[in-house]
C-alpha cells in the first residue's frame, strides 16, 4: 500500500480525465487512487474526504471500504511517528516505488538440457537405442555413422557402441567409406540385420531423433515452469503497447498471469479476448526447450509440432553444447476452438506408425491453452469441463495408451477459456470455482473507440477525420443504441477498402463509403422472414 499525503497530488487525481474502474468503492463514485507511471497510489486527502460524502450520504458499503484506508493509513503514521520523523515532510507513505528492475522483471530461463556422455545417461535402454538405429538403417538403406549420430541427434561415441554390437552378431556391414576414421564408414543391413528392423518396424515406424524419457521431461517442465513468470503493471503495458485497452482489464489480467492457474475471459463477441490472450504470451519472455520425441514404457510420443511451437524470439549461441534431441522454442501457445473433442485431450494413437501424437495440453505446457469459443465445442460444456477437475486442481493429467497404461503428465500452464457465454451458464459453482480468475472484457467507451479509429486507419493508410467519426456515431449508433465493439473500427475499414477498389476511387472516410459499409456490416434490425427456419439451439 501507497499513499500520497500532498496536496498537489489530490489536485493532480482530480484533474485527470480517465482513471482506472478499481479506482472507486463502486461505479463512477469515491474516487481515491492515482496511478503514476504505472504504480498505484492511495490518496491520503480523497480517502478524508470521500470518507465524509459517504457518511453524509448514509453509504454504508463505501464507508466500510474507505474506513479500511483511514485504519491503514493511521497506522503507517502512528509507525513513522514512532521512529521519531515528522509527517508532514513527506510526500508519501507505505511501499517504496519498485525499483526498474522490479518493474520490469526479465525471465531467464536458465535450463539447459545436457549433453549425454554415454548410453547410460539418454535414460534409453540398449535395445530400444539399437531398434531404433535398425529403423534409420532401413530407412535410409545406406548411411555413414556420423550421419546415424546426426539422424539419432546423439554423439557418435554413443552409437558407436551399437554400431559394435550389431557387428558382432553380423546384422550390419560395411560397405564403403566416406572420409577417415571409423565415423566415415558406410553401413548397411545384413540378411539377418534386415529381419531384425523388420521386427522393430512392427513395433513402432518412428525412424526421427532419439526420444527423451518421460522423467526427463517432466524435470524440464518443472525447471521452466510458468509460474516463475511475473507480470507488474509496468511490464504489461508494454507486452499491450498499441492496442486501445481499459486499465482494469489489465488489472484483471496481470493477477491472472501471475498465478500461471486459469483464466475466464468472457464479454459480447469482437471485443478482442482472442487478441488479449495472444498479447498475453509477450509477457512470457524467455524462450524454453522441449524434446522432439518423448519414450515412456514402449510408447513413442511426438512432443513437437511445427504448426503450434513457435521458433524462438531471442538470440542464441549456436556452439553452445546441449543435449540436441531437445529442441529450442518460444513459449508455446496452443489455441483451440470449436473443433476441439474429448479425443484430441488424450493420446492420439496412429494405427499405421505405431506412434502418438501428444494432445494439445500437453504440448502446452510452460506456455498457454487458449479454448476458444468456449461452449461452442463439438462436446458437452460439462464434459470438457469435468475433465479440467483434476488437471486443473492438480496441476497434472493423465493419459492413457492404447494398452491401457496410464501416464502421468504435467499440467503447467496458464490456460485460458474465452466466451461470449455468461459463465453461469456454462457450470456450476463446483466447476467454475476450478476456474480462479473470470473477468469480463466490458465494450470500449466512446472515446476508447475513436482511438481504434485513428490506429486502425494508420494501419490501413486511410486519412482520419474526426467529423466522419461524428457522423457514423450519430447515424449508425445513437439511433438504434448500438453498442461499440473492438472489432468494429477495423471490419468497417476493411469493408470501405473493399468497396473504394470495386467503385475505382481512393478510400476515405467520406459519408457515401462509411454508409455503404455499415449498410452490408451491420444486420438489420427489422426481423424478416424468408421462408426458412433454423434452429440455434443445436
Amino acid at each position: 500500500m501507497r499513499f500520497l499525503l500532498d496536496q498537489r497530488s489530490y489536485e493532480e487525481m482530480q484533474a485527470r480525465r480517465y482513471h482506472s474502474r478499481d479506482c472507486y468503492v463502486r461505479g463512477q463514485e469515491y474516487l481515491h487512487h492515482l496511478y503514476i507511471d504505472g504504480v498505484k497510489y492511495t490518496i491520503a486527502r480523497a480517502v478524508y474526504a470521500c470518507y465524509t460524502e459517504a457518511q453524509n450520504r448514509q453509504d454504508q458499503d463505501a464507508i466500510l471500504h474507505l474506513a479500511m484506508h483511514i485504519s491503514e493509513l493511521e497506522q503507517l503514521i502512528n509507525e513513522i511517528r514512532t521512529r521519531g520523523d515528522t509527517v508532514t515532510s513527506l510526500r508519501s507513505i507505505g511501499d517504496s516505488p519498485p525499483t526498474e528492475d522490479e518493474a520490469r522483471p526479465q525471465l531467464n530461463n536458465s535450463f539447459l538440457p545436457p549433453e549425454p556422455q554415454n548410453l547410460e545417461e539418454t535414460g534409453l535402454n540398449r535395445t530400444f537405442l539399437t531398434e531404433h538405429f535398425l529403423r534409420i538403417l532401413y530407412n535410409k538403406g545406406r548411411i555413414t555413422g556420423r550421419d546415424l549420430a546426426d539422424s539419432m541427434c546423439l554423439t557418435y561415441h554413443i552409437v558407436e557402441e551399437i554400431i559394435l554390437d550389431l557387428r558382432k552378431v553380423e546384422h550390419i556391414d560395411i560397405i564403403g567409406q566416406r572420409g577417415f576414421g571409423d565415423i566415415n564408414y558406410e553401413y548397411i543391413l545384413t540378411p539377418r540385420g534386415q529381419e531384425a528392423a523388420m521386427s522393430a518396424m512392427a513395433k513402432v515406424q518412428y525412424v526421427g531423433p532419439a526420444p527423451v524419457v518421460l522423467a526427463d521431461w517432466v524435470a524440464s517442465v518443472k525447471a521452466q515452469t510458468v509460474q516463475n513468470v511475473k507480470v507488474t503493471r509496468k511490464n504489461i503495458r508494454d507486452a499491450f503497447q498499441g492496442l486501445v485497452i481499459d486499465e482494469s482489464i489489465l488489472n484483471s489480467v496481470g493477477p491472472a498471469v501471475n498465478s500461471g492457474t486459469s483464466v475466464m475471459l468472457f464479454g459480447y463477441p469482437g471485443n478482442g479476448k482472442t487478441t488479449i490472450a495472444e498479447r498475453i504470451t509477450k509477457l512470457m519472455g524467455d524462450d524454453i526447450f522441449i524434446p522432439q520425441t518423448i519414450y515412456s514404457d514402449g510408447a513413442v510420443i511426438k512432443m513437437y509440432d511445427a504448426i503450434v511451437h513457435e521458433p524462438p524470439k531471442h538470440p542464441w549461441d549456436d556452439t553452445t553444447e546441449y543435449d540436441r534431441r531437445w529442441v529450442r522454442i518460444s513459449r508455446p501457445v496452443v489455441i483451440v476452438g470449436g473443433e476441439l473433442t474429448l479425443d484430441q485431450l488424450n493420446l492420439i494413437y496412429n494405427e499405421t506408425s505405431k506412434l502418438y501424437e501428444a494432445p494439445f495440453q500437453m504440448k502446452a505446457n510452460c506456455g498457454i491453452f487458449l479454448i476458444d469459443d468456449f461452449g461452442r465445442q463439438q462436446v458437452r460444456v460439462f464434459d470438457l469441463l469435468n475433465r479440467w477437475i483434476v488437471p486443473l486442481e492438480k496441476r497434472y493429467d493423465f493419459l492413457n495408451t492404447v494398452t491401457g497404461q496410464k501416464i502421468q503428465i504435467p499440467f503447467d500452464q496458464l490456460i485460458m477459456f474465452s466466451t461470449n457465454l455468461d459463465p453461469k451458464d456454462l457450470g456450476d459453482e463446483a466447476l467454475l470455482r476450478r476456474i480462479k480468475y473470470k473477468f469480463e472484457i466490458i465494450d470500449p467507451t466512446e472515446d476508447q473507440f475513436r482511438e481504434i479509429w485513428k490506429i486502425m486507419c494508420k494501419v490501413r493508410k486511410v486519412p482520419y477525420d474526426d467529423r466522419s467519426i461524428d457522423y457514423l456515431i450519430a447515424k449508425w449508433y445513437k439511433p438504434d443504441e448500438r453498442p461499440f465493439r473492438m472489432c468494429q473500427p477495423r471490419d468497417i475499414l476493411d469493408q470501405i477498402v473493399s468497396i473504394a477498389r470495386y467503385n475505382m476511387e481512393t478510400p476515405t472516410l467520406s459519408a457515401d463509403l462509411l454508409d455503404a459499409a455499415c449498410l452490408t456490416y451491420f444486420p438489420s434490425k427489422e426481423k424478416k422472414s424468408f421462408g426458412a427456419k433454423i434452429r440455434l439451439d443445436l
